[in-house]
This record gives C-alpha cells, structure tokens and sequence, in this order.
C-alpha cells in the first residue's frame, strides 16, 4: 500500500553512528548546526563499543595526533572509570583501551549533551539527487518513511551507501577482489596479567615485540621485560611464529595472522581478543555477511579454548561478552577531490589543507596468516587533506571514516577509529559552516575551517 511520506529538515544530517558518525554529528551540533544522526543499529559508537583499541590516538613515538571531540569522550570514559592509560606495546604502536560497557554510556550521552537529533533502528533507504545535490535521504522505521531534507549530508556509514547513491565514484577492496577480513570481537574475564607477561619474558619468540628499531632501542627480550614491568595485559602473539602456527596446524586454532590481547577493565580482569577472521567477504552483501556470523562465532569458542588451555593467565578466565557486530575493516572508498596515497602515509606527508591526522601504521591483513604492515617514517604522522572528505561528483556531501578518498595501502592506515575521529569532526565542523552561511562545501575556506578546528581542540601541527 502507497504510504504518505513524513517529512523533516535540518541543517546537516549524519548517517553512521560509529566513530567518524559520532564525532561529525557532536561537532556540526557545537558548531550550532540542527543537526540529525541516523543509524541502523539499536545502538550509538560502533566499533568503539566492540573492545577494539582506539589506535593512532598517538603516534608511534607516543604524540598525541587527535584530540577535540576525541578527548573529550576520552575523559568522560576517564572519569567513569573506564579508560586504561595509554601505554606502548613494545611492538610498534600506543595503544588507548577503553571499557566498551562504559563507552556505550559515553557516546550517547555525548551525543545527546550537544543537542543532536539521534534516531536509531533506522535504515537510510533511498536518495534524491537534483543537478548533483541531494536534495532529501529518505529513512525508514516503524514509524514509516520519512523524506529528511538538509543543507549538507554526511556519509559516515562505512561502507559509503549514500555516497553510492548520490552518484559519487568508488573503488571497492582490490584489484583482484580482495578484501581484508572481517573480525568478531569477544572478551574473556579474570585474566590472570602476571602468568602471561611472565610467559612472554620466557618465550619473547612467539609474539611481536622490538619492531622499531629506530625508536626502541633494545631487542625482544629486553622489550619483554619491559612490557612485565608495565603490567597490562597486552600481548600480540603472531601467527607466524611456532606457538600459534602449530596450535593452527594441529586444528586447535583457526588460521589467523595475530592474536592481539588488550585490556579492556582492570576492575574485571577483563581484556578483549582480536584474532577471528574471515578474508575477501565483501562486507556490502548482506547475505555474505550473515553467513560469516556462524562461522565467527565458532572461530570465537574455538579460540577460547586454546585461551583457557594452551595460554599462562587464562586458565581460570571465562568468555564474557561478544562485540555488537562484526567488525568490517574494508569495502568502499569513494573517490574523492583529493586520494590520499600510501606514499602519503609512509613518508609522514604535511599538508597546508590538512584536516586531521593520521598515525597508524600502513596496515593490511590478508587470508589466513597474510598480514601487510609497514611503518610510518620516523614513527611519526601524516596529514589528511580536507579533499579526502569531499565526493566527486556530488556538491552537498561530505564523507568520513573508513569510506575516505585513499588508495587501499593509505586505507590500510586511516581505517582505524582515532583517525576516523579526526575526519568526522572535520566533516562536522566543515557542514556547519557550509549550513550556516549558504557557503557551498566547495567553497569554503579549508584555512577558516583549520582555525576553528584548533579552536575547538583538533590537533593539526605536530613535531613529528
């Protein structure tokens, strides 16, 4: 039956609720934007509810690179007892852990602190384009369809749906069909820390340590030792090496490139586990994706196993939660007015129209043990042009997160969720000034909207 469409308006409308999506929908709201978040989840903040570290907060030499909205949310975690100090890994990267409980209680009452507008369990259905400006984003829920008609839209959806729609150009994993796999996220409680840094001290052979030689100055088992005498539970034992290699040769583990233990809850003894994997899905196909839940889940139960089995600390710990959602790492980028290349991220390029910055090493993982990473020159960052943000072909859109301009190397890098933080406060920030002065997004003055990002907290200088 033909249904009457409802109809709203606003200022900016952000689609995706994750990192980049929350970030972009806070900014355009403290930018004094009417501002709309529309997500298809029961939930708000994404991956940064699945357990997952928020990587390239700093950089490999410890700087801080993104801050403003960022730090913001960091310190209400911090001050419900849910942040873990940022600490290194003795492999290559600081790391910020955060209590997913606590970081679901942070993030929705961020959002709705700054004035946003948030309708969740509400799919983005359609859009309608007119002389290459969208010109209204038709949503659906339980209470209809309703056509939302807004000054700027922001595609922070990850896979880049409205982008698609509105006409913008794309690429899609890799030339050959490659896609990097997609992750379940779980969690196990009552880690014992001492028993397992022990076991690394005494077995440094197994996991990655010692990485950057040009800013850790010692080799694996000094670096060991250094990671007992910080005392958090953070181990990345590599595929590659015998422990993991031969428990995956004897069937007791599925085939993995890492298996990554991160503190999520001292409190709780509790960290969280990145390991599952299931390569070249392509994450846009709904039945795909659906299909590759079983399959993770059994990689999941299987891991905890040889957790609770094979593995000093985790013998009295028991399995405490799944992430939401499986966790996508690629699918699209949509072209923007400027691609951010792989060049760009190794050599730590600076830019006059930087928006944000990204510090994560170049990062690629493959089927089973594949696993690509390379290293940022000097340990330090990168700047990622406001252009990134920018769709070709579609005048009113902005994009953020994982579905920026970029090669699939720099991909590899600006995928992850401090650097998406970075982008979607830029996008914000960027749409309430467009919304506000009539100013097209192509217009507008990248030096103007640097200012008010450093205004406003953003990092986009730094000494490295």
């Amino acid at each position: 039956m033909a249904q009457r469409l409802q109809s709203r308006t606003y200022d900016v409308v952000v689609i995706g609720s994750g990192s980049a999506g929350l970030a972009a929908s806070v900014s355009a709201a403290r930018n004094g934007a009417r501002t709309l978040l529309v997500d298809a989840g029961p939930s708000v903040g994404g991956e940064l509810l699945s357990g997952l570290p928020l990587n390239a907060c700093l950089s490999a030499r410890g700087e801080w690179v993104v801050g403003g909205v960022l730090r913001d949310l960091l310190d209400r975690c911090e001050a419900m007892g849910g942040l873990v100090p940022p600490y290194f890994d003795w492999r290559s990267l600081w790391l910020v852990c955060v209590d997913p409980e606590i970081m679901k209680i942070a993030c929705t009452l961020m959002v709705a602190e700054a004035g946003v507008d948030l309708l969740l369990n509400t799919f983005a259905e359609d859009v309608a384009v007119e002389d290459g400006r969208i010109t209204g984003l038709v949503i659906a829920n339980k209470s209809g369809r309703t056509l939302v008609t807004a000054e700027v839209f922001i595609d922070c959806s990850g896979d880049g749906d409205i982008a698609v729609r509105a006409g913008a150009p794309s690429e899609k994993g890799g030339d050959d069909g490659a896609f990097q796999p997609v992750t379940m996220m779980f969690r196990m409680q009552g880690v014992e820390t001492a028993p397992l840094l022990d076991f690394v001290v005494d077995h440094p052979e197994h996991v990655g340590l010692g990485e950057r030689p040009d800013l850790v100055h010692l080799d694996k088992r000094d670096c060991a030792r250094r990671l007992r005498e910080q005392a958090v539970p953070s181990v990345f034992f590599d595929g590659r090496k015998p422990f993991l290699s031969e428990a995956i040769a004897r069937g007791e583990l599925h085939p993995c490139g890492i298996l990554a233990v991160c503190p999520v809850s001292p409190a709780r003894q509790e960290v969280s586990l990145n390991t599952t994997r299931l390569a070249d899905l392509d994450a846009t196909d709904p039945t795909a994706l659906s299909q590759a839940l079983p399959r993770l889940i059994d990689q999941v139960w299987t891991c905890v196993g040889f957790l609770q089995r094979r593995v000093p600390g985790f013998e009295q710990a028991v399995f405490s939660g799944l992430a939401p959602r499986i966790g996508i790492r690629e699918t699209r980028r949509i072209m923007g007015l400027e691609v951010l290349t792989g060049a760009d991220v190794l050599t730590g390029r600076k830019r006059d129209d930087g928006i944000g910055k990204g510090a994560h090493e170049l990062d690629v993982h493959g089927g089973g043990r594949e696993h690509r990473r390379e290293m940022i020159r000097a340990g330090g960052s990168y700047d990622i042009p406001f252009g990134c943000l920018v769709p070709r072909d579609v005048l009113n859109l902005l994009v953020a997160g994982r579905c920026l301009s970029a090669t699939r190397e720099a991909h590899g890098s600006a995928r992850v969720m401090g650097t998406c933080m970075a982008m979607g406060q830029a996008a914000g920030t960027a749409a309430a000034f467009a919304a506000g002065s009539g100013t097209s997004i192509r217009q507008l003055s990248v030096q103007a909207l640097r200012d008010r990002l450093r205004e406003q907290g953003a990092i986009l200088e730094t000494d490295h």
